[in-house]
C-alpha cells in the first residue's frame, strides 16, 4: 500500500454539478453527489454513488485490477439497448484508508460511456 504524497499528489472534492452518463443515449447514472479524483497527471475521474446508479444495467464480471494508492477494483459491464460495454465500469468497494471516500462509488471508462457535467 502507497500513500499519496508530493511524487503521487491525490485529492477527492465533491462535484457541485450534476454529473450524467450514459451509454448510446441510455441514463446509466446522475448525480449531485459525485466525487472528483484528481491523481497525479492523470485526466480527473468522476466517482458517483451506486445509489445513483442504475443497477439494473449493470453486470459483475470476473475482472479485477490492484492500484497501490486505492486497492483492488472490481468492474462492471453495462447493458444497454441491446449492446455490452465489457468492463465499463470500475469500483474500490474495499479501499485503503486513504482512499475510502470512495467506497461505495462507481467510475466509468470515458471512451466506452459519455460523462457530462450538466449544471
Amino acid at each position: 500500500m502507497k500513500q499519496p504524497g508530493p511524487d503521487h499528489p491525490m485529492t477527492i472534492t465533491p462535484n457541485p454539478k450534476r454529473v450524467r452518463v450514459t451509454a448510446d443515449g441510455v441514463v446509466i447514472a446522475e448525480t449531485t453527489r459525485a466525487l472528483t479524483l484528481k491523481e497525479a497527471k492523470y485526466p480527473p475521474v468522476q466517482y458517483v454513488p451506486r445509489e445513483d446508479a442504475n443497477m439494473a444495467l449493470l453486470d459483475r464480471t470476473e475482472r479485477t485490477t490492484h492500484c497501490p494508492y486505492k486497492g483492488d477494483a472490481n468492474y462492471f459491464s453495462v447493458k444497454a439497448n441491446g449492446k455490452t460495454l465489457d468492463n465499463a465500469i470500475w469500483t474500490y468497494e474495499t479501499p485503503f484508508p486513504a482512499m475510502a471516500e470512495l467506497t461505495g462509488h462507481l467510475a466509468f471508462y470515458p471512451d466506452k460511456v459519455k460523462i457530462e457535467e450538466v449544471g
